[in-house]
């Protein structure tokens, strides 16, 4: 009896241990069973992968069928995390002392991995633009996502003709922009790649349209999308009209530019209105989902995320791909992948092509309509203005820099305020500067700023810049609005030349004792021909504000643009 007792205690021992290493296996991953359950381990590292989440879950499960490294005797535990790409972006900027523009600060919680595989190569576009260094130059893509025009089935069958019709982008525009718009939305694309995707390609076939009407069809449509913008996609799908009733169609959102995986799992749900991925033509570019390995990362973690990238291929990871509605990096689908009406033959359009100056273009654009601001335009109007810009076509300094504020203008929405001011020296008695149009509401006086604009004309005057800034930045502060970011934005091509005015140490410590940070009044100053970037530096460096020099005068627009955009303090 005796002995039965014993064999029944280390029968028991034998079962509380293989329960306690099935527990520990199941706390640690595939990873962690493998490294407890085999003893020839020389030694053991854990490689940490971040996925977009949709693409999470196909890493986590091929990962758990590799074999481990035999070579070397080294056990792997691999942890793959579903995060948002926008939060491991800010992550790894944040560990370089950076910030990307428009993602903001890190949350403090998500870690920088050793691989990320983000759902788009933008986002390592974006990263390099801050920090070369900090992401790889080659991304391999080890799936794809076509980017899609998401419409409820009613009404994509009676206001676009699906799944027949095909969409264009001019048809789309006067859609949104038409009498009967289309209540269109989007993710932020500062946040999210579909977004930005669907941007950059509106943009591109507006520039391919060219001329002024689509241009303001272009910014009619981005103000609607930027009226029903959220920060998050589940909060945008879910504004999807959930009844198909009339009234419930045309009160719910009716297009917004998502993945066709969003729409898939969207629909997988079985909601009351079903979801239609509408291909547009041209395509926006696809979601790539680039397989990252970070410099960061030691050389044991990148031997062994090479080594899982070999596995993300063949048939059972392209059928593992499609069971969670993505495409193969060519575009072709695994076996059970869900058939959509109206998709075209598979195709990814090539991430790697990308261009930065575009993304950032496309990504100004948006934030100078979508961030509110009051502002004060001071334009340089001395004699020196006059100089012509050969690669303007002969335009003057002055005109380009109108234009460029002319172009600004037609950006800001009905709930900007902004004002006009003009400068060089006695313009207004002693004044260096001359008020064309005071700071008020952007909605009543829109046509005033422009045609005072239009007759901006440059004089036979030097450059009374200090007096100018100090006064407009007392403007400014004047009725400070707490809602928006208030600043102003001084073009200028020359340095102070006004005798008897202040002088550069006077201007700076008076801006000091009027510099209140509970109430700050941001200045940003675009220089060009001759304009200084160490005096501009210094007194916009009082003002938390920032330097842009347009090295070329007829690239003013664009600066003008990225000034708008990139204003400190507007949440980039």
């Amino acid at each position: 009896m005796a002995g039965r007792h014993r064999n029944t205690h280390r029968i028991g021992v034998k079962l509380l241990v293989g329960f306690v290493v099935l527990v520990v296996a199941a706390g640690l991953g595939w990873g962690g069973y493998r490294f407890v359950n085999r003893a020839s381990c020389g030694s053991h590292i854990t490689l940490r992968v971040a996925a977009a989440p949709e693409i999470a879950p196909v890493v986590r499960s091929t990962a758990s069928a590799w074999s481990e490294h035999q070579d070397s005797g080294t056990c792997v535990t691999v942890t793959v995390t579903g995060a948002e790409p926008a939060d491991v972006a800010a992550a790894i900027a944040h560990q370089a002392g950076a910030t990307v523009s428009g993602v903001g600060q890190t949350d403090g919680k998500t870690q920088v991995p050793d691989v990320w595989i983000p759902d788009s190569s933008t986002w390592l576009e974006r990263i390099r633009a801050v920090n070369a260094d900090i992401v790889p130059a080659v991304a391999q893509s080890v799936a794809s996502s076509p980017v899609v025009l998401a419409v409820p089935q009613p009404l994509a069958k009676q206001a676009l003709g699906w799944p027949a019709a095909k969409l264009t982008w001019p048809a789309l525009l006067q859609k949104m922009t038409g009498g009967q718009a289309l209540k269109a939305g989007i993710v932020d694309p500062d946040r999210d790649a579909s977004g930005l995707s669907g941007l950059m390609a509106l943009s591109s076939a507006v520039a391919a349209a060219g001329g002024a009407s689509a241009q303001q069809s272009t910014v009619a449509a981005l103000r609607a999308l930027a009226a029903n913008r959220s920060t998050v996609r589940a909060d945008l799908v879910g504004r999807f009209p959930r009844a198909g009733d009339a009234t419930t169609l045309a009160a719910g959102l009716a297009a917004a530019p998502l993945s066709e995986q969003a729409v898939i799992a969207y629909n997988a749900a079985q909601p009351p209105v079903p979801l239609a991925p509408v291909f547009l033509n041209p395509a926006p570019t696809a979601l790539d989902y680039p397989y990252a390995v970070l410099p960061s990362a030691t050389n044991q973690a990148v031997s062994a995320a090479n080594e899982l990238l070999g596995q993300l291929t063949g048939a059972p990871y392209r059928n593992l791909l499609a069971q969670h509605g993505l495409r193969a990096p060519d575009g072709t689908t695994g076996a059970g992948f869900p058939t959509e009406q109206g998709a075209p033959p598979p195709a990814s359009a090539p991430a790697a092509n990308l261009d930065p100056a575009v993304i950032n273009q496309v990504l100004n654009t948006w934030g100078a309509i979508t961030q509110a601001g009051r502002i004060l335009a001071v334009l340089d109007v001395s004699g020196s203005m006059k100089t012509a810009v050969p690669t303007a076509g002969g335009k003057t300094r002055e005109q380009v820099t109108v234009q460029a504020a002319d172009g600004g203008l037609s950006l800001f929405g009905d709930d900007w305020d902004a004002g006009l001011w003009t400068f060089s020296t006695k313009l207004d008695g002693d004044k260096p500067y001359r008020q064309l149009v005071p700071i008020g509401p952007v909605s009543s006086q829109r046509s005033k700023l422009d045609t005072a604009l239009n007759k901006v004309t440059p004089t036979s005057g030097d450059t009374g810049l200090y007096d100018t800034i100090l006064a407009a930045y007392k403007a400014v502060q004047t009725n400070w609005d707490p809602k928006k970011v208030n600043s102003i934005v001084l073009m200028t091509d020359g340095q102070n030349d006004n005798p008897g005015g202040l002088t550069l140490n006077q201007l700076l410590t008076q801006l000091r004792s009027i510099v209140d940070p509970q109430r700050k009044v941001e200045v940003i100053a675009i220089g060009i021909g001759e304009a200084s970037q160490s005096e501009l530096s210094q007194i916009t460096a009082v003002t938390s504000g920032q330097v842009f020099i347009a090295s070329d005068p007829s690239k003013i627009n664009e600066i003008f643009l990225q000034a708008i955009a990139l204003r400190p303090g507007s949440g980039s």
